[in-house]
């Protein structure tokens, strides 16, 4: 399975906020064996969502877009989903109930919290309010980082692949120094390698066969200087 990960808001691109989520979400998808191959920050603007939710979704098994839920002025990210998948935005009945099991009344809440692409499912939003929406493989979480987690771990299931095994192996050398040592252990195992140096250089060796990625990091560390 591979997925496109798609982030919204004014403030992501102007830095004043960080985009925590992107990482976990890239993160705990990884650890379900779940290839991310793009993660893109768009403006809260409904042309951007829509374009680039109509491009990813058909290059990707799923596209998750975070952020930009809720009834304000800015949160606009429900009207590009909609618009990119050629669907109204509607009240939802599902999305009403759930709220109203919580202790809202229709008074409580702000005109258009409910409002999801027409023909969505709804995935409430236990820890907040506004809910998200999931709809031909675009599912639409919030930007509240504990909101978010929450209603992915709802969804978890519905995203799976073939799990990756991950070893990784510290060496005191610069980086230009292993490249032959790097390129021999690529010939001798089947294992994606990466490499990112620092003070040390910390290399990253991953696969899909768990012997095979305990045996090359073996290998490695045998043949490097250790901090």
């Amino acid at each position: 399975m591979n997925v496109a990960v798609v982030t919204v808001g004014d403030e992501l691109l102007a830095g004043r906020t960080t985009d925590t989520n992107a990482a976990w979400l890239c993160e705990r998808l990884a650890g379900r064996g779940v290839d991310v191959e793009r993660v893109t920050t768009v403006p809260d603007r409904v042309g951007d969502i829509a374009r680039v939710v109509n491009e990813y979704r058909a290059e990707y098994d799923a596209v998750i877009v975070t952020g930009g839920l809720g009834p304000t002025h800015d949160d606009l990210t429900m009207d590009g989903v909609a618009a990119a998948l050629g669907r109204s935005v509607e009240e939802h009945d599902d999305a009403l109930a759930w709220l109203e099991a919580d202790g809202y009344t229709r008074d409580d809440l702000a005109s258009g919290t409910a409002a999801l692409p027409a023909g969505a499912r709804a995935l409430h939003n236990e820890p907040g309010v506004a809910p998200g929406a999931a709809l031909e493989g675009v599912y639409v979480l919030p930007g509240v980082p504990s909101e978010m987690k929450a209603m992915f771990e709802s969804i978890a299931e519905e995203f799976t692949g073939t799990p990756t095994y991950r070893e990784r192996v510290v060496a005191d050398e610069p980086e230009s120094a292993l490249l032959d040592r790097i390129a021999e252990l690529r010939e001798r195992f089947d294992v994606a390698v990466g490499s990112y140096p620092s003070e040390s250089v910390r290399i990253e060796l991953n696969g899909t066969d768990e012997a095979t990625v305990a045996e090359a990091a073996a290998w490695l560390r045998e043949r490097v200087d250790s901090p």
